[in-house]
C-alpha cells in the first residue's frame, strides 16, 4: 500500500509540473491586454476545445428556445465582440440569446457565449450588460473549462492503480460514477475561477472604454434582489462566490488596478431601443402578456324559459320574467 501511495504521488507531481495550470502573473498590467499570457495551460489543445464546444453548443441549440430578431441579436453579438477585441480572448467569440426572463448567462468551452433575455431586461444600461458578457469572456480567455478537465484527467491516471486494488463494489462504482459525469462540468467553475472572472471581465469593460463600476451596480441590483424576492432568481450565480463578497473584492480591484479616466462609456440610446423592441418581439411570441386577466362580456339576450336562462343570441339586456308570464 506505501508503494501504492508513493507511485500515485509521483505521478501527481509528474503530470502537474509538466502541466502548469496557473497563468504566469501578467493579470495586472492592463495596458498589455492582448498581448498578455493569462489563459491557464491545459493538455487541452485550442482547436480540441473549440470542437468540444461545438458539441455542446448544439445541444444547447435543440434544448432552448433561441431569440432569432436580427436586430436584437446583431446588437448584443457587437458589444460582446468589442470587448472580445479588447480582451485577452485567442479564438473566434460566438454569441447568441437565449429567450429566458432568468438573470443568467454562461459560456461554454471553445468561446460559445449564451445570454439570457433577463440579463437585458434587467439592466439598466449597456455597460451592466457588457459586465456580465465580459465576465464570461474572462471564462473563455482564461480557459477555466480546459484546465478543470486537465486537473480531472490527471486525478482519473492517478485513480488508475485503485482499478487493480482489493476494494468493496460499493467504493468501485462510487469512483465510476464520478468519472462517468466529468463532462458536465463545463458549467460549474471553482469560486477561485469565478473570482478571476470577475476581475478580467472588469478589466476587459475598462479596456472596451466601459465603466467598470456598473458590473458593481448590476450585483447590487442582484443583491437587493435575492434579499427581497428569495428565489426570485433561481439560477443566477449558483457556483460564484457570494454577491456582496464579489461586490467588496471587485470595489478594490477597481480602486486599486484601474487607472481613473475623465469619462467612460455608460450607455446609448440603441440599448434602449433594442431593448424595447426585445420586448415587443417577445410579447408577440406570446413569451409575456401585459397587464393581467381580460374579461369578455358574453353577447346576447340572457331570458328564461322555465326557470332556466337561454341565450338568444340578441344584443339586448336580459328581461327577468315572473312565473306567472308577467314581466317583473
Amino acid at each position: 500500500m506505501k508503494r501504492l501511495r508513493a507511485w500515485i504521488g509521483l505521478a501527481m507531481v509528474v503530470v502537474f509540473a509538466a502541466v502548469p495550470l496557473a497563468a504566469d502573473g501578467q493579470k495586472d498590467d492592463v495596458d498589455a491586454i492582448g498581448s498578455r499570457k493569462i489563459a491557464h495551460r491545459s493538455i487541452i489543445s485550442e482547436q480540441k476545445e473549440i470542437g468540444i464546444g461545438k458539441q455542446y453548443s448544439e445541444q444547447v441549440d435543440r434544448q432552448s428556445k433561441l431569440v432569432t430578431d436580427p436586430v436584437v441579436t446583431e446588437y448584443v453579438n457587437r458589444v460582446a465582440q468589442n470587448i472580445a477585441r479588447n480582451s485577452d480572448l485567442k479564438i473566434p467569440l460566438t454569441v447568441k440569446v437565449i429567450d429566458d426572463p432568468s438573470i443568467n448567462a454562461f459560456a461554454l468551452p471553445g468561446g460559445f457565449l449564451y445570454v439570457n433575455t433577463g440579463v437585458i431586461q434587467h439592466a439598466d444600461e449597456e455597460s451592466q450588460l457588457a459586465g456580465v458578457m465580459a465576465h464570461e469572456i474572462g471564462h473563455v480567455a482564461a480557459r477555466h473549462w480546459a484546465s478543470m478537465m486537465t486537473k480531472q484527467t490527471i486525478l482519473q491516471f492517478a485513480m488508475i492503480p485503485l482499478m487493480f486494488t482489493p476494494m468493496s463494489i460499493g467504493v468501485y462504482y462510487g469512483l465510476s460514477a464520478a468519472m462517468q459525469g466529468l463532462p458536465i462540468i463545463f458549467l460549474k467553475f471553482t469560486q477561485q475561477q469565478e473570482a478571476e472572472a470577475d476581475f478580467l471581465g472588469l478589466e476587459y469593460m475598462y479596456k472596451a472604454g466601459y465603466d467598470p463600476e456598473s458590473y458593481v451596480t448590476f450585483f447590487g441590483k442582484v443583491a437587493e434582489m435575492e434579499r427581497h424576492q428569495p428565489g426570485s432568481v433561481p439560477s443566477i450565480f449558483m457556483d460564484h462566490p457570494p454577491t456582496p463578497d464579489r461586490i467588496i473584492n471587485c470595489e478594490k480591484e477597481i480602486k486599486s488596478i484601474l487607472p481613473k479616466k475623465p469619462e467612460y462609456l455608460v450607455s446609448t440610446s440603441e440599448f434602449n431601443d433594442v431593448k424595447a423592441r426585445m420586448t415587443t418581439v417577445l410579447m408577440a411570441q406570446n413569451r409575456q402578456k401585459p397587464g393581467g386577466p381580460t374579461l369578455e362580456k358574453r353577447k346576447g339576450k340572457t331570458t328564461t324559459t322555465g326557470g332556466t336562462p337561454t341565450d338568444d343570441g340578441s344584443d339586448q339586456p336580459p328581461v327577468l320574467k315572473r312565473r306567472d308570464g308577467s314581466d317583473q
